[in-house]
């Protein structure tokens, strides 16, 4: 095995006869190839120079941070194929302040996950029908069945949040929130959910930061709604929210946990390792898989595709 530095280790295959080595060494540059995906998440949070001609210290940095990520993408996995074996119903609550990162480590969550086992939801603003529902009746709809994950990017915790602090909601609907809410999360966690909960918390400056690079940053633009902004305004009336929040909702069947996310890639790494431990999974043993051969018919014939349907290779 030789080690890259930012990948698994690489497979040599010296001992193989030469076809099957040829073929083994594609399949291990196909391997790398999937690793790419990270690092094209990796430019959204920098440029291509900056990763190219970092200094050495950096560089190290993002190696330990590779490495250390795709082993716990390895853990997801079996955590995956636990919770998929053993019929769980797991969700996960993901909070914070505008460009806390939630995405960010929702995307590495799931990245090597299979989305019908691990899904999103990321609910838009109510429409008027749902403005009369019972106010969690939106969010029990995307509730797991048996052998699924649930990762909510923003929560029914939206009404102790931006509703709170827009005027969204009235004094008496926002009690009733509290009132409700620990009996509500109680009552999924009986139903055999298992919840857990997370507030990303920055700094002012870090937000400030983050926004500065949202607005000079054409693929990040569409991420800066005027609600976004009119937050940044309301910073003190946030904090006083998510205060009362967390003071009024940390119940011990579903504890809020609070990520330090000033550092992204810490921030994936601590909670990514913190969720794998609130969870009593175990690897689940598969027989091995073996590629049945394909048939062949004698008097099977591939129609050629007309040049018309073909896309042009422009790379």
């Amino acid at each position: 095995m030789t080690n890259c530095p930012f990948f698994p280790p690489v497979m040599t295959f010296s001992a193989l006869p030469p076809d099957q080595e040829d073929l083994m060494q594609r399949i291990a540059r196909e391997l790398v190839d999937s690793y790419d995906e990270e690092i094209e998440l990796e430019i959204e949070d920098r440029s291509l120079d900056e990763l190219e001609s970092g200094r050495s210290a950096d560089k190290a940095a993002r190696q330990i941070y590779f490495k250390e990520l795709f082993r716990l993408q390895g853990e997801l996995v079996k955590l995956q194929d636990w919770v998929q074996h053993h019929k769980q119903k797991v969700v996960i609550l993901f909070e914070g302040r505008d460009a806390a990162g939630k995405g960010g480590v929702i995307k590495r969550i799931t990245q090597r996950l299979n989305p019908r086992v691990a899904r999103v939801a990321a609910l838009p603003a109510p429409n008027d029908r749902e403005r009369t529902q019972w106010y969690f009746q939106r969010y029990v709809a995307h509730l797991p069945a048996a052998g699924e994950i649930v990762l909510f990017d923003r929560s029914w915790y939206n009404r102790a949040g931006v509703e709170r602090v827009m005027g969204f909601c009235s004094d008496e609907e926002y009690e009733e929130f509290f009132r409700t809410v620990p009996d509500f999360e109680r009552m999924l966690v009986r139903s055999g959910i298992k919840l857990v909960k997370y507030w990303f918390s920055i700094t002012d400056e870090e937000q400030h930061m983050r926004f500065l690079g949202r607005i000079h940053d054409p693929l990040k633009q569409w991420k800066l709604s005027p609600m976004d902004l009119e937050s940044r305004r309301r910073w003190e009336e946030y904090t006083k929210a998510k205060e009362t929040m967390l003071e009024r909702t940390h119940i011990p069947e579903a504890p809020w946990w609070v990520v330090q996310a000033v550092d992204k890639k810490k921030a994936r790494l601590n909670c990514i390792t913190h969720l794998l431990g609130q969870l009593p999974y175990k690897e689940v043993l598969h027989s091995p898989v073996e590629l049945p051969a394909r048939v062949r018919h004698a008097d099977y014939l591939r129609q050629p595709v007309p040049e018309s349907m073909i896309v042009p290779e422009r790379y």
